[in-house]
C-alpha cells in the first residue's frame, strides 16, 4: 500500500520515542531460521539492521548456519547426526564448521550490511579468544560448553561505529575450536555487554499457549512465569533450550529479550520501533 507523504511523516513521528529509548544503546541479535535461508528475508533483514545502526543504535549481529553446514557436508559425502538437537561435530566436521560459518556465512552477511550502506566487521568466537570454551559432552565431539565471554573486541568495534558480525565458533587453551549453539552464545554475549535488548529470531509467532493456534500467543512475560510453563508442557522440546537462553540472559542482566518470527517481514523494526511490537517479551518481573 502506497502512503502519502503526510502519512509517511507520521509513521516517523510514531517511531520517536522508541528511537530516543534505544539510541545509544546495545541490541543483540541473533539471526538464523527461514530469515537467513530466504534470500528476500535475509536482505529486508539487512536493511533493517543497517536502519538502526543508522538511527545511533549499537547493532551485534550473531549468527548460526546449520543448513549451511549440514548442505556443505552432504556436498563432501559426510553425514550430519544430531544428539539433542546438538551436532555430533568430529575433528572434520569442526574444520567444516568453521569453514561455512566463519568464512561463507560471516562474509556474506558482512557484505550484505555493507552494500546496504552499513559499516561491519566480521569476527569469529577465536578472535581475540572472544569466546572461551571446553567439551560439553565428549560423545558430542567439539560441542561447545562457553566458559567465559570476553566483550571487549566487540566493544572495540562498537566504539569505532561498526556492526560487528559473529560466527559462534569458540575456543580453549589449547588451541582447539568449538561448535557453539548460536543461541547459547547469543545470551552470553548479550549478557557480557549489558544489552539493552536481545533479540531472537526464529521460525515461530513465540511462545504459544495452544503450540497450534497463533492467536494464544503470549505477548509478555515474566522469568518466573516463563519458569513456570515447563511444568506445565507448553513450553517442550526444540523450544525449551532457546527458553532457556532467554531466561538466562533476563538473569544476567539483559533488560529485554525477545523471541520474534523471522518469517515476518521487517519484524525487528516492529518489535524496537513500535508500541506493538513482535513475538514474546521475557522481562525480570
Amino acid at each position: 500500500m502506497d502512503l502519502s507523504n503526510n502519512q509517511r511523516a507520521e509513521v516517523l513521528t510514531k517511531a520517536l520515542p522508541y528511537i530516543k529509548r534505544y539510541t545509544g544503546k546495545t541490541v543483540v541479535i541473533k539471526y538464523g531460521g527461514n530469515a537467513m535461508i530466504n534470500d528476500t528475508l535475509k536482505q529486508q533483514v539487512m536493511e533493517d539492521i543497517v536502519l538502526l545502526w543508522l538511527i545511533g543504535i549499537k547493532i551485534v549481529l550473531v549468527h548460526g548456519g546449520g543448513p549451511e553446514i549440514s548442505d556443505t557436508m552432504k556436498k563432501m559425502g559426510k553425514e550430519t547426526s544430531f544428539v539433542d538437537g546438538l551436532r555430533v561435530t568430529d575433528a572434520e566436521t569442526m574444520d567444516i564448521v568453521q569453514m561455512v560459518l566463519a568464512g561463507k556465512v560471516n562474509k556474506t552477511l558482512v557484505n550484505l550490511l555493507e552494500t546496504n550502506g552499513g559499516n561491519a566487521i566480521g569476527l569469529s568466537g577465536m578472535d581475540g579468544r572472544m569466546i572461551e570454551s571446553t567439551f560439553k559432552k565428549k560423545d558430542l565431539g567439539f560441542v561447545g560448553e562457553i566458559t567465559k565471554i570476553n566483550p571487549k573486541p566487540i566493544e572495540d568495534l562498537l566504539e569505532m561505529n561498526y556492526i560487528p558480525v559473529i560466527s559462534t565458533i569458540g575456543c580453549d587453551k589449547d588451541g582447539n575450536s568449538y561448535n557453539i549453539n548460536g543461541d547459547t552464545a547469543a545470551a552470553h554475549i548479550a549478557g557480557a555487554l549489558g544489552a539493552e535488548c536481545l533479540i531472537m529470531m526464529t521460525d515461530i509467532d513465540g511462545i504459544l499457549e495452544d503450540k497450534d493456534d497463533p492467536t494464544t500467543l503470549i505477548h509478555e512475560i515474566t522469568v518466573n512465569e516463563a519458569e513456570a510453563l515447563y511444568s506445565k508442557g507448553i513450553i517442550t522440546s526444540g523450544m525449551i533450550p532457546k527458553v532457556d537462553c532467554c531466561v538466562n540472559a533476563v538473569k544476567s542482566g539483559v533488560k529485554n529479550v525477545v523471541i520474534l518470527d523471522g518469517r515476518i517481514p521487517h519484524s525487528i523494526l516492529m518489535e524496537l520501533l513500535t508500541n506493538e511490537g513482535a513475538g514474546t517479551l521475557f522481562k525480570e518481573k
